[in-house]
């Protein structure tokens, strides 16, 4: 038998080579919560208290797991992003806080700018990936036309059964951005929003090493010689399909957002807004049709 105190310290000394106390903390307490379904203040309360058996080797089989650089989103197959869960998986990215700030953007603007006609609004999401923000998108504005693509089935697949499990109607299509076949031939879309791929090859040395060991690196990375070719294909789509007043919201290597601000004027998009994220970082565009 263990306290929680003791299995605490048990998961800071197997993971402090791979990662600090703080990130540590909060694996632990992801472990916590999808064993015994305690929270951070149900472990401050019960410390003392001696861990079963059962759910003992439950913990132990995360720790385990987690000592090889896995991430616990994979571990336990589910993440948490704008308050769902998501079932993930290998063949999908985990869902990132700052994801969560662009979907926070994009309903605000729909708010505001569309207030009119929410209950009509066409939402296209490309490169969807494990679905979060267009299911996230479909969950706050009920309304509003959603479809989503991607070019892996497997992603798709993961998708879909993320839209079952958030209760949401979300159109799903296997469609490859960069040779696209997709036609909207009856509307006119008024947001387009992507997560594209936008890592350079040279950046890879800056990022963890469990997010290079398991993550999927065609959601990830890009060439060094043609970093924004994901960027320059979905705007170009975007000025065929947006509506007059539609608006493209990007996440973008914070690296590059002088670039991708540059590319978007040249092409004649308007109204470009950067905005930053929690850390600061130049994260996020959004532009205007002209």
């Amino acid at each position: 038998m263990m306290k929680l105190a003791e299995l605490a310290v048990l998961y800071q000394e197997k993971l402090s080579v791979l990662y600090d106390e703080d990130e540590v903390h909060s694996l632990f307490l992801i472990a916590l919560e999808e064993v015994l379904g305690y929270t951070k203040t149900d472990y401050i309360l019960k410390k003392q208290e001696l861990v079963s058996d059962t759910c003992l080797l439950k913990l132990n089989s995360i720790l385990i797991e987690l000592t090889t650089g896995k991430p616990i989103q994979y571990i336990i197959g589910h993440a948490q992003f704008y308050g769902l869960n998501f079932k993930v998986s290998p063949s999908v990215l985990i869902p990132r806080p700052e994801t969560e700030e662009l979907v926070e953007w994009i309903l605000s603007v729909c708010s505001s700018q569309f207030a009119d006609s929410s209950s009509n609004l066409n939402i296209l999401d490309i490169g969807t990936g494990s679905g979060c923000i267009a299911i996230s998108i479909k969950k706050n504005l009920p309304k509003a036309n959603v479809t989503a693509v991607d070019v892996s089935p497997e992603a798709l697949a993961t998708a879909k059964e993320n839209a079952l499990l958030n209760d949401v109607g979300v159109t799903f299509i296997e469609d490859d951005i960069l040779t696209s076949k997709l036609e909207f031939p009856h509307i006119k879309l008024d947001v387009i929003v992507s997560n594209p791929p936008y890592i350079k090859e040279d950046e890879k040395a800056e990022m963890h090493e469990n997010v290079l060991a398991n993550e999927p690196h065609t959601a990830l990375f890009v060439s060094n010689d043609r970093p924004l070719i994901f960027y320059e294909a979905i705007a170009d789509f975007a000025l065929k399909h947006l509506s007059d007043e539609g608006r493209l919201f990007f996440e973008i290597n914070a690296n590059l957002s002088r670039e991708t601000i540059q590319m978007l004027a040249s092409k004649g998009f308007s109204d470009i807004k950067l905005k930053l994220d929690m850390q600061g970082k130049e994260r996020m565009v959004s532009v205007k049709k002209s």
